[in-house]
């Protein structure tokens, strides 16, 4: 299976127009308690949602297996004034997780999880994640919930057409997204399609291809709970509703059983 890996300097600018991205954080945040909390972030990337849950108050930890996002995310840290106090940035692996300490939440956003697409590989992380929680804390995880009209469409081209700037290289790129879908596998390897204009007008172009899985709710329930983990709230989407056949997220608020 081939892990993503983010062309760094493109991350923050290729996401920013999506919109659940400007709501995952602040309902997380709706959920903690008032009281200072120490969080854990997975996969916390170039630290969009570390970076203003530290800004709340609580002490974030984030994690990190490309050593150029957590580069990204220590100069957008310190850009806005917090200290490794407030949010300290490792590089780590999900699969080999060792952190000091215990956390009262551990959270993995963004459909992060459904890199991980074998059960070897998910129960390695469910178990890190278990081992790393406070006796009363708490586990946060998002996905998209399988659409089964798209599960039945073998492969889709030219989805989710975009364009962003790119200042460090003062580049505007267009970005589109394949997708090749493996039912018998529960695999869907997924290509991103970047291109731009040099300043002689040469066309240039880069991809980047991962695989994802997908996983349906009571497969999700299965899965946490042999990882000791157990649900109490099954959110459908960042409004707060529970998920329903209709739901495009699968947000589960877990504790340790």
């Amino acid at each position: 299976m081939k892990r993503y890996l983010a062309i760094p300097e493109y991350y923050d600018a290729e996401n920013e127009g999506r919109s659940m991205l400007q709501q995952d954080v602040p309902f997380f945040l709706g959920q903690l308690q008032k009281r200072r909390q120490d969080v854990l972030e997975l996969a916390a990337g170039t630290a969009r949602a570390a970076i203003p849950i530290a800004q709340a108050g609580h002490r974030v930890v984030g994690i990190d297996y490309d050593a150029r996002m957590i580069e990204i995310a220590r100069r957008k840290r310190d850009a806005v004034g917090l200290v490794d106090e407030q949010l300290r940035l490792l590089r780590g692996d999900m699969l080999g997780l060792r952190v000091s300490g215990r956390f009262d939440w551990i959270c993995i956003f963004f459909n992060t999880f459904l890199a991980f697409t074998t059960l070897e590989e998910q129960d390695r992380v469910l178990q890190s994640v278990r081992r790393h929680l406070k006796p009363n804390g708490r586990f946060w995880l998002d996905v998209f919930q399988p659409n089964l009209a798209l599960l039945a469409t073998e492969i889709s081209t030219g989805l989710d057409a975009s364009a962003f700037y790119v200042p460090r290289y003062e580049r505007t790129v267009f970005m589109t997204t394949d997708i090749r879908r493996d039912p018998s596998r529960q695999v869907q390897r997924v290509t991103f399609h970047y291109k731009w204009f040099d300043a002689d007008g040469s066309e240039k172009h880069q991809r980047r291809d991962f695989d994802m899985t997908f996983i349906f709710p009571r497969e999700l329930q299965i899965l946490l709970e042999r990882n000791g983990l157990v649900i109490e709230r099954l959110f459908g989407n960042y409004d707060g509703t529970s998920l329903g056949p209709d739901s495009p997220r699968m947000i589960a608020r877990c504790k340790r059983a």
